[in-house]
């Protein structure tokens, strides 16, 4: 009988990269570059599924600051409210989410870029 305890880290992993390669094209490819872009700005992310989507967090027990899902044929990129931004210029706006349906380089590198950013 084994006494060691699961690896909830390695589960919750599982649990998110499961759930991408579940979506259909195009979008399980989206997320799977879209975990890529979050793991890679924020090597200490911890990811987690969150209300039954991606999210990513500091640690396992503290609020998601990022999350992506994929809704009837619809892929979202969001901050949660824990996730540090700045407002945009002249007006009160805080950016927190944005549609994809598909993935450039320009919008990896802005993905990453707020990746940085919430994560500060």
């Amino acid at each position: 009988m084994s006494t060691s305890k699961p690896d909830k880290s390695k589960q919750d992993l599982d649990a998110v990269l499961e759930k991408i390669a579940g979506w259909p094209a195009p979008y399980a490819e989206i997320g799977a570059r879209l975990h890529e872009t979050i793991t890679t700005a924020g090597p200490r992310m911890k990811p987690r599924i969150w209300y039954g989507a991606p999210g990513y967090a500091r640690s396992r027990s503290t609020p998601v600051l990022i999350f992506f899902r994929c809704d009837d044929g619809v892929m979202s990129l969001g901050l949660s409210a824990k996730g540090a931004v700045d407002r945009e210029p002249s007006t009160t706006l805080r950016p927190a989410a944005w549609f994809l349906d598909e993935l450039d380089d320009a919008t990896v590198d802005r993905i990453a870029d707020l990746v940085r950013t919430a994560f500060g």
